[in-house]
């Protein structure tokens, strides 16, 4: 049994308090529905079961005569312009991609649902089965103002098997941490053996993670999910500044505490037969690329991506003020006692010459001029103009400003206000309505 694990294996359950929108953890003690429907153990054989990392968090499984392939992202930025890839996919992944038997994708984050990829791939397979979880706002949310032509795509309910084939299942679970969006999942093969991935996070987590994986014991264990890099030159602070955990360490550190664990530092193309590594983990059981593969990509597509940006911003519904107005009463979110200050910008963060810089108090939904007199939360929010007006004129969650690094914010108090950017980054509309009732 294989779990493919984007966040902490945890169980919790996050619990919104109705009070001051803060979130509370839960220890919950749920069923494991996977122990149901047992099958036989089965012996394995060397090459039968495969893991082969693309990039990022796509991996390809080969287990028998079927290939599945996790959260492919191959192409194009994530989060508007602010995460791109660090590797570069195997010259074949694309067709791999496109000759595989079914599609997982864990949730709705551009770098895990990539329609950049997507795209490329309906125009080879637009049959493709593609499997999500029955999440509170639909994985594809977006799928039709997307443009992506896909046909196939297969919403189903949470710890029920899907069958393969006599022998391959798998099963989607909701998430302990953000169960309204993410999901993870578990691959049984033959049922006799179970591996654990869970994902990397930043250093300050390192030594947490190592406790994680030392409590649940996988027998290999592999960061990844977390290959990206801020290429755009215009992002050069945060590339600086946002260190990452190095895969490499986080494994050293497992290996010190956890003698007995496999630990695999994936490069794209590198292969882990899991067969041999349970068998006799002593034998080498990875396969490395060819001498020469190219690991690290060295120049990304920017204008592509950037001319869609800069042609939203040029819309013509931004020639009028009064789209701040209808904007923030389609997103719907009030009564609460924050008022913000939006500031579009340049690139730089410098406030833009002839841009928007505008308050909106959340306790009454109102744009005053000043700030009220009444105690009350308050953020500035600064604003890349071309990715915010992006947003607001294809109805995309905030996402792409706050995770894409694409914009900059200071808080008075400094208190992070849940409520607030759960529903700017979860809760919008799902029907992009917006641009079509404003004209």
């Amino acid at each position: 049994m294989l779990c493919y694990c984007l966040t902490e294996f945890v169980c919790v359950e996050a619990v919104l308090s109705d009070t001051d929108g803060s979130l509370e953890l839960v220890e919950l003690n749920p069923p494991d529905p996977w122990t149901g429907e047992p099958r036989e153990a089965q012996e394995l054989h060397a090459g039968e079961i495969t893991l082969t990392y693309i990039t990022h968090a796509c991996m390809e499984l080969k287990a028998g005569n079927k290939r599945m392939m996790f959260d492919p992202w191959l192409t194009g930025p994530a989060f508007a312009r602010g995460w791109w890839l660090l590797h570069e996919p195997p010259s074949d992944a694309m067709d791999r991609l496109s000759q595989a038997d079914l599609i997982y994708i864990s949730h709705m984050h551009s770098d895990h649902l990539s329609y950049p990829t997507l795209q490329r791939l309906s125009k080879k397979r637009p049959d493709i089965p593609i499997y999500v979880g029955d999440t509170s706002r639909p994985v594809f949310w977006y799928l039709e103002k997307s443009g992506v032509n896909l046909t196939n795509i297969n919403v189903v309910p949470f710890g029920v098997w899907q069958n393969v084939d006599e022998h391959l299942r798998f099963m989607i679970l909701m998430d302990g941490i953000h169960p309204e969006m993410d999901t993870c999942l578990i691959v049984e093969y033959k049922e006799s053996w179970k591996a654990d991935f869970i994902k990397n996070e930043r250093k300050k987590l390192l030594n947490y993670k190592t406790q994680l994986v030392k409590s649940l014991q996988p027998k290999i264990y592999c960061p990844f999910a977390g290959y990206f890099t801020e290429a755009h030159p215009s992002d050069r602070y945060i590339k600086e500044t946002n260190s990452k955990n190095s895969a490499a360490d986080l494994n050293e550190s497992i290996r010190k505490s956890c003698p007995n664990i496999l630990t695999w530092t994936p490069v794209p193309g590198s292969v882990l037969d899991l067969a041999l590594a349970l068998k006799d983990p002593s034998n080498r059981f990875i396969t490395e690329p060819p001498n020469g593969t190219k690991i690290f990509k060295g120049s990304w597509d920017f204008d592509l991506y950037l001319d869609e940006l800069k042609a939203s911003a040029s819309a013509e519904i931004f020639k009028y003020k009064s789209w701040i107005q209808f904007y923030y009463n389609w997103a719907g979110f009030k009564d609460y006692n924050l008022v913000i200050r939006v500031t579009e910008t340049d690139d730089d963060f410098k406030p833009l010459k002839g841009g928007y810089d505008y308050l909106v108090d959340f306790l009454d939904l109102s744009f005053p001029a000043v700030r009220p007199k009444r105690d009350h939360a308050y953020e500035e929010i600064k604003n890349r103009v071309n990715v915010m007006r992006h947003v607001v004129l294809n109805g995309r969650l905030w996402d792409d400003l706050y995770i894409g690094f694409n914009n900059r914010m200071s808080r008075d108090p400094d208190v992070y206000h849940h409520k607030f950017w759960n529903h700017f980054q979860i809760e919008l509309p799902l029907l992009q309505i917006f641009l079509n009732i404003y004209i």
